[in-house]
């Protein structure tokens, strides 16, 4: 069995404070004081005080500094330890990269954005980059030959930092950031807070898998001092989850706007119409083995281009720990569980299918959406009339869904769900009737003890309705046939922060 190579650390006295600052990564050039904030530079065997790091928001991340994991690279498992984290804002939301120092010893970044997680490495892109002004949301480009979707472009800022650093933009000002995305489930982000530009390229991954140590255990935030008054009815609203950026009030329904953080101008918008959820908030379920809690639900509306007939379907935000947020979908032509997809899949150039981990799904309904009505808590700042445009597509393995935004263009991935599992899942067997949709079987599907005489009798009741219905129609011309059936956006609004 190989050993790890022995890395060199440097060890200096903080400037501020005089508490020691240790670099462990020889490409590290910043660190942050873990006792007196201060922002250090390192300048060969001297530290210099820049000045003072902005306190971490405490986001409740279950990664933690001195945490260490495994990760596949190149064909095998390299041990690697965070030892620095990065908090940025952008237009998109609030996000976090973790600092990897690996055995190797070079350095690469975890990202961490709403419970989905990102492992990339520096790569050269092999050409001069243009302008982050120049990269436009849902165009396509090459890096080092392969093509990528422009799936964000915007404006990010650093707010906040901690441990040893490979980079560290002015705190505050703002710079350019470009997400690109592939069909393969490649991410790759451009920062241009440097120049030339730094270019991560990596998958996403799971917790599980990086079979990592020292992690925290809880990821719901301390009731203490997230509880305030609602602005429109002064009813008591409490914040559950770390991530939250807006949220219902359960006394009066008002829409409450977190985006300032509790405590900033808090605005509420009252809702009427209530549509009551089938699936109560706070409700737990086991779906495709991963343990999930409801914890919001939104209701949405949808239009065809060039038709005034509108159509509505239901989305239940499910969040856990170390998988983040998925959308449990109410159609009406059935159930679906789906979650962000981390890469982009490639549309053809009629846009009639798109292509994603290889597999080819057909364009099934492109419609505008808007959100109308929502309860609970969201890790986006929702807010009721928020509109995206969208393509649904499927095949016979699952569905994809895009929404795109003025900014950002989202993918979800998922498959359907038979009404029976949601009940059983829910406990709701009382309320199994209410559940069923257009895609369960339905009362003419003959039982597995059904008789021949049963099935055939079935069959000439099925027969000579037909005829009636022909002979009714008959003398009619108008009219296309055509009847959208679906509802479903497969995944929703899930922006707040797209970035790995």
């Amino acid at each position: 069995m190989a050993t790890s190579p022995t890395q060199r650390t440097y060890q200096a006295p903080c400037p501020g404070c005089g508490a020691p600052v240790e670099f462990r990564s020889a490409q590290s050039t910043h660190a942050v004081c873990a006792y007196c904030q201060s922002t250090v530079v390192r300048s060969g065997d001297v530290l210099q005080r820049l000045g003072k790091m902005a306190e971490l928001f405490d986001d409740h991340s279950p990664l933690q500094l001195m945490a260490t994991g495994r990760v596949p690279l190149d064909g095998k498992e390299l041990p690697f330890t965070l030892v620095g984290r990065l908090q940025f804002k952008g237009d998109a939301g609030v996000w976090t990269e973790w600092a990897a120092f690996l055995d190797d010893g070079t350095l690469a970044t975890l990202s961490e954005d709403n419970g989905a997680y990102v492992f990339t490495r520096a790569i050269d892109p092999g050409r001069e980059l243009p302008e982050a002004r120049r990269f436009r949301v849902g165009t396509t480009t090459a890096i080092n030959g392969k093509p990528y979707s422009v799936a964000f472009s915007g404006q990010a800022c650093l707010i906040a930092a901690q441990g040893e650093l490979p980079k560290l933009p002015p705190l505050g000002e703002p710079f350019g950031m470009v997400e690109l995305r592939s069909s393969e489930g490649d991410v790759l982000s451009i920062d241009y807070s440097r120049q030339p530009p730094q270019v991560e390229r990596g998958r996403a991954v799971l917790l599980d898998d990086l079979k990592l140590q020292g992690l925290k255990d809880a990821s719901v935030k301390d009731e203490k001092g997230r509880q305030f008054s609602c602005p429109h009815c002064g009813a008591p609203v409490q914040v559950q989850l770390a991530t939250t950026k807006s949220l219902t009030c359960p006394s009066c329904a008002s829409l409450i706007n977190l985006d300032s953080g509790v405590g900033g101008e808090l605005r509420a918008a009252e809702q009427d119409e209530p549509v009551q959820p089938l699936i109560a908030l706070g409700s737990k379920a086991q779906l495709q083995g991963v343990h999930w809690q409801v914890v919001g639900f939104q209701h949405r509306m949808g239009r065809e281009p060039g038709d005034d007939e509108l159509f509505g379907w239901n989305e239940y935000l499910l969040y856990n720990q170390k998988r983040g947020f998925a959308f449990l979908v109410d159609a009406e032509d059935g159930w679906s569980l789906v979650r962000p997809a981390t890469g982009a899949p490639r549309l053809s150039s009629d846009g009639r299918s798109a292509t994603y981990l290889g597999s080819t799904y057909a364009l099934q309904y492109s419609y505008d959406a808007e959100t109308t009505y929502v309860l609970g808590e969201f890790y986006w700042p929702v807010a009721r009339g928020q509109k995206t445009a969208n393509r649904d597509f499927a095949n016979s393995k699952g569905l994809l869904s895009m929404e795109q935004t003025a900014n950002e263009v989202t993918w979800s991935s998922g498959d359907r769900l038979q009404a029976d599992t949601v009940a059983q899942a829910f406990g709701l067997k009382d309320k199994a009737d209410l559940l069923q949709r257009g895609s369960d079987p339905g009362p003419f599907v003959a039982s597995k003890g059904a008789g021949c005489g049963t099935v055939i009798l079935i069959a000439v009741v099925i027969i000579i309705l037909l005829i009636i219905l022909s002979d009714c129609s008959g003398g009619s011309s108008g009219g296309s046939g055509y009847s959208r059936n679906s509802g479903g956006s497969w995944g929703g609004y899930s922006s707040g922060g797209g970035h790995k």
